[in-house]
């Protein structure tokens, strides 16, 4: 299973938010092109960054971070989210080097526009569930709609998208464990590589996680408080990630 650290961009800087709410933060790099290098630099396979302005307002809005992260950035994939709701901005992404990018509220809202962009770019684009109590939640975790998280990928099967990131919100920079209930139903549902974030705080978590045969974790606010060591998340996970 693979370990992500996550660099969450809001107001140019990395931050964590504390169940995804915007007056919640926590700013733990002023650089988050630093924060980025950190990760690689220790040996992480892929990189999970958030666009949380982007998320807020519909549209990106960190683009020279992300860009200057993807250009710098070479040793480790980056997986990008937060405001993609455009090809437009997708194509940018994916033609600068990205090799994942992670679609949330579009994904929900408009199945076609998944469908073609999962069509256009295969294996590439990744769906990000983000839920309460397990129902989607979408513009930035402002909105919570009416339809499950398992009835939404169920509707997705026949697509060739990449990975699927399951969120908790009320897990998430809570450092108290991940959902192992909705990751459970949401492993019986997905017919895709599940990657579980939210809550991830120790190496306890990490083997459930990896027992529950998830693709990938990502782990945020844990790592960056040195509640949990990266080199023993990797060991917990079986990740074969080169040591530099």
């Amino acid at each position: 299973m693979r370990v992500i650290p996550a660099v969450d961009i809001k107001g140019g800087k990395a931050v964590r938010l504390v169940q995804g709410k915007a007056d919640q933060e926590t700013v733990y790099d002023e650089d988050p092109v630093r924060a980025a290098r950190r990760w690689a630099d220790a040996g992480a396979r892929r990189i999970h960054i958030v666009d949380l302005d982007g998320a807020f307002d519909g549209r990106p809005k960190n683009a020279e971070l992300t860009f200057a992260i993807l250009k710098e950035i070479t040793s480790a994939e980056i997986e990008i989210g937060g405001g993609l709701r455009s090809a437009r901005a997708v194509a940018e992404l994916l033609e600068a080097g990205a090799a994942r990018c992670v679609i949330g509220t579009k994904a929900a809202e408009d199945r076609n526009f998944l469908k073609d962009l999962a069509n256009r770019f295969p294996g590439q684009i990744c769906v990000g569930l983000d839920a309460k109590d397990g129902m989607v939640v979408t513009k930035g975790w402002v909105e919570v709609s009416k339809l499950s998280a398992v009835d939404l990928i169920t509707e997705l099967y026949d697509l060739p998208l990449g990975e699927v990131i399951y969120t908790d919100i009320d897990r998430d920079g809570m450092l108290q464990g991940p959902n192992m209930k909705r990751l459970a139903e949401m492993r019986d549902a997905c017919p895709f590589p599940l990657i579980a974030s939210g809550g991830v705080t120790s190496v306890a978590n990490v083997k459930a996680l990896r027992e529950l045969g998830c693709f990938g974790c990502i782990i945020g606010k844990a790592l960056y408080d040195g509640r949990l060591d990266l080199a023993e998340a990797f060991a917990a996970a079986g990740d074969r990630t080169v040591q530099p």
